[in-house]
């Protein structure tokens, strides 16, 4: 028989409209790293807690989708913290939960299991404190004589209170029993006729003892505004740099590039200045990408070469010791070993073999305007500069096509394709039509 009394269930609030944000985005869905701040909290609640239990507002559902498939509550109506926490009260459990929020995205995994471990030393309740440079509304914890006797919110703090440094952060953790007892007895008698979750520190300090876990203010400071969510931002960029650099990657300037969460880059590949990693991108070891390059939902080969400027889009798979050059895009395109395409180039919905050679300003006319079609170009294909590849087209390996050709039938293996009109000359007609347009410029 499973024993529920030794598991951990992380409550996380996230009913929250973001009026501040402006926003007909539920606050917890506005994102961070390219993904929503909810799944930040959730995947590294995920590695600390036995349970995540989300509590969403109504009608919420892009949230409820997001969350899925772990269990939410409903908090009907908007009346505080701890209206919103006993929403979930049958999700409680029977162990220690920990009430999380939403808006405090990058709370680390360590900083989690501290919160936990301090429980677990038997403290009453833990929680989660921070002192920021600048206090500003966050509520005050107060103490007496080094324990946590309650909180006290900004609206509601004397001048003296204010002037305390030690800031809550929201999180607590405590029994659920406990805490279900405690909630039964919060009563919205404050400034802002609100369910106040920092009222049961006070209960819980005259039940036994209140510990308080600091931690730095970047990890625990709340995202309530496009200003926050932009610290936000910066904080998580820091640390992913962080995090690159110490598996070996070389980044040239650190501040300039940006990554999605999910972004892996192997040890030894090397990323110049100003450049984007949108999600789902992959880059294996010994790749280079170059200046102002963007890539996203795709995978870089070992030793590759990309950019400068080149747009990497969802479904490209560039494999080993490919170039793609300045001013290339390349959309569900799958690039073979050692094939390039160095410069001016759009290629579509299309296959590349081995060693083939794409010249600049080629482009595959995949769109029809209802249906993508696909081009396969072969091994060792020579494609000349400014070709036009009308898709469905198969190009077979060794085949050559001219500069200039609109390719709009395949072409077999070793031939060579034109599919352009025949120069005609015309003696002395260039100079005639100069001077003509001359004459009309000068008459005005």
């Amino acid at each position: 028989m499973t024993d529920t009394t030794h598991r951990t269930t992380a409550i996380i609030l996230a009913a929250g409209l973001g009026t501040r944000m402006k926003s007909s985005l539920p606050k917890a869905l506005h994102r961070l790293g390219n993904q929503p701040m909810i799944n930040h909290l959730i995947t590294t609640a995920r590695q600390v807690f036995d349970d995540v239990v989300v509590v969403t507002g109504p009608d919420m559902p892009e949230l409820e989708q997001a969350v899925r498939p772990f269990r939410t509550a409903t908090q009907t109506q908007r009346l505080g913290t701890a209206h919103a926490a006993n929403a979930a009260r049958d999700l409680f459990g029977d162990g220690d939960i920990a009430v999380l929020y939403a808006d405090n995205p990058l709370i680390t995994a360590e900083t989690m299991e501290r919160l936990l471990a301090a429980r677990r030393q038997g403290a009453s309740l833990a929680l989660l404190g921070m002192r920021p440079a600048v206090p500003g509304r966050y509520g005050r914890i107060i103490e007496d004589h080094g324990k946590v006797v309650k909180i006290v919110e900004f609206k509601d703090a004397s001048e003296d209170e204010r002037g305390i440094t030690l800031c809550n952060a929201g999180v607590m953790c405590a029994g659920a029993e406990d805490f279900r007892n405690w909630l039964e007895e919060v009563r919205n008698e404050n400034a802002q006729g609100e369910y106040y979750l920092t009222d049961v520190v006070e209960m819980a300090a005259k039940a036994g003892s209140v510990v308080c876990v600091e931690a730095p203010e970047d990890e625990l400071a709340g995202v309530n505004s496009r200003f926050e969510l932009a610290r936000a931002e910066a904080t998580l960029q820091t640390r992913l740099r962080n995090a690159a650099m110490d598996a070996g990657v070389t980044l040239v300037a650190p501040d300039t590039v940006f990554f999605s969460t999910d972004t892996v880059l192997e040890a030894d590949v090397t990323v110049e200045p100003n450049v984007f990693f949108g999600p789902g991108v992959t880059v294996h070891s010994g790749a280079l990408i170059r200046a102002f390059s963007h890539l996203e939902g795709c995978t870089v080969g070992e030793g590759a070469m990309i950019g400068p400027y080149a747009r990497l889009r969802p479904g490209t798979v560039c494999a080993a010791h490919t170039h793609v050059g300045n001013f290339v895009e390349l959309k569900n395109v799958e690039l073979g070993e050692g094939a390039k395409a160095n410069h001016l180039t759009y290629l579509g919905d299309a296959s590349v073999g081995r060693g083939t050679n794409v010249g600049a300003g080629t482009i595959t006319c995949n769109y029809d305007g209802v249906f993508k079609h696909r081009t396969v170009i072969g091994e060792r294909v020579f494609v000349g500069s400014d070709a036009i590849l009308v898709a469905p087209v198969t190009i077979g390996d060794d085949a050559l096509v001219a500069a200039g050709s609109v390719i709009t039938d395949d072409v077999p293996a070793g031939d060579l394709a034109l599919g352009r009109t025949r120069q005609t000359l015309k003696s002395g007609r260039g100079l005639q039509i100069k001077q003509s347009l001359k004459a009309r410029k000068e008459q005005g």
